[in-house]
């Protein structure tokens, strides 16, 4: 599984977004209060679902801690930040490299993809992982639990020094 390495350009999100850890996973809360409310973001680039994830510096992936905490975002792109919908907000991702993998397969079988990529991809690369955040794109091929499902998982790089 190897990726296609982008160079990202910045992108204007809106959604919402709920503070978890892996072992309070509150995505499917997330997805259920913004799935309903989707179509009300007038100014969609796409139709594509973002699912972000917002890491801070001291989030260490070569160390699994169930407990530690990030951002989720359920979000869509959008041209500009002039018409934002009640009780949704605007995120800018800045543009940086990305390695880009496709998931294929049931969403709850992402895992085996994220291990892949942390545990042997990353270590045997190029490459160093960066401090932006990791998303998924949720295009016309995603199907939840289908395993037809695709998804494209983009994680953001540095060349190793």
């Amino acid at each position: 599984m190897e990726p296609r390495i982008e160079q990202l350009t910045e992108k204007k999100l809106v959604g919402m977004w709920l503070k978890m850890t892996h072992s309070n996973n509150r995505t499917f809360e997330l997805w259920r209060s913004f799935m309903p409310r989707r179509r009300e973001i007038a100014n969609h680039v796409t139709h594509d679902l973002i699912s972000m994830q917002v890491y801070d510096s001291t989030f260490d992936f070569s160390k699994f801690n169930p407990e530690a905490e990030f951002v989720k975002w359920a979000a869509i792109e959008v041209t500009d930040f002039n018409s934002i919908p009640h009780k949704m907000e605007p995120f800018t991702l800045a543009s940086g490299m990305y390695a880009v993998f496709i998931h294929k397969g049931a969403a709850s079988t992402g895992y085996k993809t994220f291990q892949y990529i942390f545990g042997t991809w990353l270590p045997n690369s190029e490459y160093v992982l960066d401090q932006r955040p990791h998303f998924e794109i949720l295009g016309e091929k995603y199907k939840n639990e289908d395993p037809d499902s695709e998804e494209e998982v983009w994680i953001p790089i540095r060349e190793k020094k």
